[in-house]
């Protein structure tokens, strides 16, 4: 039995969707601050006897120590976490209490119960300002907001319960997540919506407002911030692989999960253009603080230890995010 934490939001959604695809038995635990239960009942419709969900918080050690208890827990894959940079600077309180101090609880009854394998969500916000492009696992961690700091804190926290408790870990340090299901089972869907490729597509919709794009003057080929988009699929996949590197006995690491590949916010905007058959209203903005010219993976580490190696394009991403913002917009949610 694996178990999910934040499973019933966007990239663990579809981290469980591939576990149960794969014949994995997944338990979600999830407190739905953010996470839909309409997603949880598509994993459940599809999982059948396979999955089970249990709705707690990482805050109380109760509603933890209640799933292991529960279910024989073999291992954990933690995505439950607060994820705006703007709110983090806003209020960095809610930040380290959720993230680091939830994690911390977390740890703990894993520790209790003998659960020593788990792999970790983090972030290239670790990283801060790029010193060199694309950025390896080897670049300096010097974070540049609160939620960066929560994820470099759990990093370093792992560390010390692998060499205290034997805790083994791989932490994933994602780029620009995009995407959506295949089968527009599951999909994107924040509230409010921060990511530039659904919020790009929002406006393309009966309602939907001028998109603002933030920046125009930077040190790219057009002036626009230069991303790393990788597929939320491909990335799914990159979790069970990092579980079944522990379970053969993988020491504790940690990988960048990117493309490769950088394209600026304009060559986004054009392709869901050209995606949507539609003129989409933009209006220019000012830089946003804190926001680096360019932000790309070097991926080579996880493509050598992991076996991993992503598949899909961004026009792909790009295509099934539209059918599932569709269906948001419709109000039509698939179950299978």
């Amino acid at each position: 039995m694996i178990l999910v934490t934040g499973g019933a939001g966007y990239i663990g959604s579809h981290c469980v969707l591939a576990l149960l695809e794969k014949g994995y038995e997944v338990t979600v635990f999830d407190n739905l601050s953010t996470g839909h239960m309409q997603t949880v009942t598509t994993l459940a419709h599809i999982g059948q006897d396979k999955f089970d969900f249990i709705e707690g918080d990482l805050s109380n050690h109760k509603d933890i120590a209640f799933v292991f208890g529960k279910k024989p827990i073999e291992a954990v894959i933690h995505f439950a976490a607060f994820s705006q940079v703007g709110e983090s600077v806003a209020n960095p309180s809610k930040y380290y209490r959720n993230n680091v101090v939830g994690t911390l609880n977390l740890l703990d009854v894993m520790k209790n119960f003998n659960v020593n394998k788990i792999v970790f969500s983090s972030t290239a916000a670790t990283y801060g300002e790029p010193l060199r492009i694309p950025i390896d696992e080897k670049h300096p961690q010097k974070p540049i907001n609160p939620y960066g700091q929560t994820k470099l804190a759990i990093e370093k926290i792992i560390d010390d319960y692998d060499r205290a408790y034997n805790l083994k870990s791989v932490r994933l340090r994602y780029f620009n997540v995009a995407g959506a299901d295949s089968k527009t089972r599951i999909g994107e869907w924040h509230e409010p919506e921060t990511h530039l490729i659904p919020n790009i597509l929002k406006s393309t919709f009966s309602g939907g407002k001028t998109f603002e794009m933030y920046g125009t003057d930077y040190n790219t080929k057009d002036g626009t911030c230069v991303r790393d988009y990788i597929n939320v699929e491909d990335l799914a996949q990159a979790h069970i692989l990092a579980l079944e590197y522990l379970k053969r006995g993988g020491k504790t690491d940690f990988f960048n999960l990117g493309t490769k590949e950088g394209n600026t916010v304009k060559e986004v905007f054009a392709l869901c253009e050209s995606i949507t058959g539609q003129k989409i209203p933009v209006e220019t903005m000012n830089r946003r603080e804190g926001d680096p010219a360019e932000l790309v993976a070097n991926n080579s580490k996880a493509q050598r230890i992991l076996k991993w190696n992503p598949e899909k394009t961004l026009e792909y991403s790009i295509k099934t995010a539209y059918r599932w913002e569709s269906f948001l917009q419709k109000g039509v949610i698939k179950n299978a």
